[in-house]
């Protein structure tokens, strides 16, 4: 039997390979190559530190921040609406329809005599309102939304009579005329109704064509201006460390919280700039801690950082229930005297749930909803034991109650 290892270590004149008559002891060769196995360790160390280093949650800056002068405007006009059928305002209730309606006749050349009363059902007093976008050039077309301002049944199947749609300096940047589009239907008959969705308001699409511009002079003065969205100073100092690592230092420059002024390049060049510099990825520093809380419908919302230290809280519900009940009192036989009906209350109190319940402190949010779960409260409830909680120190967020 030939050992394997003493066939390695033979000479090199039996190795045709090597070349030469001088026999000696040849080096031991290894079983797998050593060049395959450490790019193979190489590899997997890059790896893990690729998982390991990588930017979490990293969001464009796009959805960061904003550039402002980079905005939309909104328009509003007041127009009418015709070609309904028998469902428009009731001209005694809305006299400004029937005032409306004479305007634009008078200024069509037709002239209505005094003391003749119009009794419309076809037309209708409505509010026109649409969105200008930024950078919006005359002859574009932007969507507007038709809303009823009287007492109309519905404005389904109606055509838009051209509206001026002006901005908050009241010149006039679109008008709007079209026929509009109603997402809802509805029948009535011997005083029963079905109804479904809206039928007082719609959208005519691209129905508003713009006449004027509104000029936004974005980097006019050499430097773009970016607003964040929410006032941070660790997302501002990492979106300031992104720019400069992109475009080089000195590009960007954090003025607070909020607000980063950025340099800019030639004009030819800024559309180019602006693209780069939205797709930029920045991973934005955690939000404070807080507890947000609709008082109106008892929603609780909370974000992850909230934390609750250990506490011992004690809900109870105190309810009063009042029963009356009529006691009648019959008079005897040949007496003379008349049944009477009385009053009779029985007041019970009621409290419930008063027990102490401790509540744990969490290190994360399952262990905080975990704890407040253990209450057994409603959502109403809740409110009233985050306050609590929150005057006692148990409660470390910020509490916005809206």
């Amino acid at each position: 039997m030939t050992n394997p290892q003493a066939s390695r270590t033979s000479c090199r004149c039996s190795n045709p390979l090597a070349g030469g008559d001088t026999c000696g002891p040849a080096k031991p060769v290894p079983r797998y190559p050593t060049n395959v196995s450490a790019r193979l360790r190489i590899a997997l160390l890059g790896v893990v530190a690729a998982l390991l280093f990588s930017p979490a949650h990293a969001e464009r800056l796009k959805e960061l921040a904003n550039i402002q002068g980079v905005r939309d405007n909104p328009l509003i006009g007041y127009g009418l609406m015709v070609g309904l059928d028998g469902t428009g305002d009731q001209t005694m209730q809305t006299p400004f329809t029937t005032q409306s309606l004479n305007n634009m006749l008078q200024q069509l050349g037709i002239t209505i005599p005094q003391g003749v009363n119009m009794q419309l059902k076809n037309v209708a007093a409505v509010m026109v309102t649409a969105t200008l976008p930024s950078f919006a050039r005359p002859g574009q077309n932007i969507d507007v939304t038709v809303s009823s301002m009287g007492n109309a049944k519905s404005l389904r199947g109606g055509t838009l009579l051209m509206t001026p749609l002006k901005g908050v300096d009241g010149a006039t940047y679109a008008v709007a005329q079209g026929n509009m589009v109603v997402g809802g239907a509805g029948a009535a008959a011997n005083g029963s109704k079905v109804q479904v969705n809206q039928l007082s308001s719609g959208r005519i699409p691209a129905g508003a064509l713009v006449e004027r511009t509104v000029e936004a002079p974005v980097g006019a003065e050499g430097t773009f201006t970016i607003e964040l969205n929410r006032s941070d100073f660790g997302t501002a100092q990492r979106a300031m460390d992104a720019i400069n690592r992109q475009f080089g230092p000195g590009t960007a420059e954090a003025m607070d919280a909020r607000v980063i002024r950025v340099q800019a390049p030639e004009p030819q060049r800024r559309v180019g700039f602006l693209a780069q510099l939205q797709d930029l990825e920045v991973t934005p520093t955690q939000a404070g801690a807080r507890v947000v809380v609709n008082a109106r419908t008892g929603s609780v919302v909370m974000n992850q950082a909230v934390r609750v230290k250990d506490c011992a809280v004690a809900h109870g519900n105190l309810s009063v229930v009042i029963n009356t009940e009529p006691v009648i009192s019959q008079p005897g036989a040949l007496s003379g005297g008349s049944t009477v009906v009385a009053q009779t209350s029985q007041i019970s109190v009621n409290q419930g749930g008063g027990a102490i319940q401790m509540v744990r402190g969490g290190a994360s949010l399952a262990d905080v909803v975990k704890g407040l779960n253990s209450l057994g409260a409603n959502p109403q409830d809740l409110v009233s034991i985050l306050q609590a909680m929150k005057s006692a120190g148990a409660l470390s967020a910020e509490l916005e109650i809206i």
